[in-house]
């Protein structure tokens, strides 16, 4: 059964939905999902997971993502991004580069984020842009994240926005920035700080953990030869990795706890969030282990031939009826 990981160049347009479906068809399979939403204006790398490697996905979701985007000072709109009718307009004629410089460092780091109103978030069960879309206004609460590095790389000052009346400042900019961050609420923070408004003209997704914009391929290319990264590889590059002796990877395949690994005790144990990718002597991915005092448990066992959790060890009447 193929299982494992393929990094996709999302095309603009599409949602991320859209994408897993094509892959199923690729694939011939319907055990297909991705690792984190991109929306359809923004293109770049979505990571896809096929089969067994799907249950990889969780501990992807959770890592930091990189973004080249560009941001449009001067025009507010209703999504914070250029697919929402523009709200307001203030022109960006006096905005210094000094100025959005400071205004880019105040952002970065550790920050109380408010998600653009239009997000995926629920509320009270539902969506909170199927709540916009209907009338409703939408308040959603400051949530943390951290902007590990928030670079401007130029400034292209135009004359006519969405308004053709307005002097606006393009900011191009690059954000490496914890899960969950939302670029088009920084380019509003960025803009309402500059006292000018602002939203998000493009953006490009270009890592997303370990895996970056020279492994994706567009969905043409997959199309004509599906390159698939294979689950070893895959968990190799995504987590700490441990080797396995002969012995170990027989007990672990049986769901039995081992020696710990070598980081027990400190702040680089594995855990359950955070597990250790254990490889067989021949480099086979045999478990996800999470360590606990002396011992190292399997978190998720991949048998060759299913994809139960930690089967239990055959009793003695079942080995006796073999």
């Amino acid at each position: 059964m193929l299982s494992g990981l393929v990094i996709v160049d999302k095309p603009q347009g599409w949602t991320s939905h859209d994408v897993v479906g094509r892959m199923r068809r690729l694939a011939g399979t319907r055990k297909v999902g991705h690792a984190g939403t991109l929306d359809p204006m923004a293109t770049g790398v979505l990571v896809v997971g096929i089969n067994k490697a799907t249950r990889l996905l969780t501990y992807i979701v959770g890592t930091s993502k990189t973004y080249t985007a560009t941001i449009r000072l001067g025009e507010s709109t209703v999504t914070d991004d250029a697919e929402g009718e523009v709200t307001a307009t203030r022109s960006a004629a006096s905005v210094t580069e000094e100025a959005v410089r400071a205004g880019v460092a105040a952002l970065t780091g550790e920050i109380e984020q408010v998600p653009s109103s239009v997000s995926a978030i629920k509320v009270n069960g539902e969506r909170a842009y199927a709540r916009v879309r209907s009338g409703e206004e939408v308040k959603l609460a400051a949530r943390p994240v951290t902007i590990h590095r928030f670079e401007v790389h130029g400034l292209r000052p135009e004359r006519g926005g969405e308004a053709l009346d307005v002097d606006v400042l393009d900011v191009d900019v690059t954000v490496e920035c914890s899960s969950g961050t939302y670029i088009r609420a920084l380019a509003r923070d960025l803009g309402e700080a500059l006292g000018v408004g602002g939203h998000l003209t493009a953006l490009r997704r270009t890592q997303v953990g370990p895996y970056t914009i020279d492994q994706a391929h567009t969905l043409e290319q997959l199309a004509e030869e599906l390159d698939v990264l294979e689950m070893s590889q895959a968990a190799r590059a995504l987590m700490p990795n441990r080797e396995l002796s002969d012995e170990e990877t027989t007990e672990i395949s049986f769901g039995r706890r081992i020696a710990a690994g070598a980081a027990a005790g400190t702040p680089g144990a594995a855990t359950p969030e955070n597990p250790a990718a254990g490889f067989a002597p021949d480099g086979t991915l045999v478990a996800l282990l999470a360590d606990k005092g002396s011992y190292a448990k399997p978190v998720l066992v991949f048998a060759p031939d299913n994809e139960k959790r930690a089967p239990k060890p055959p009793t003695a009447e079942q080995q006796a009826g073999q």
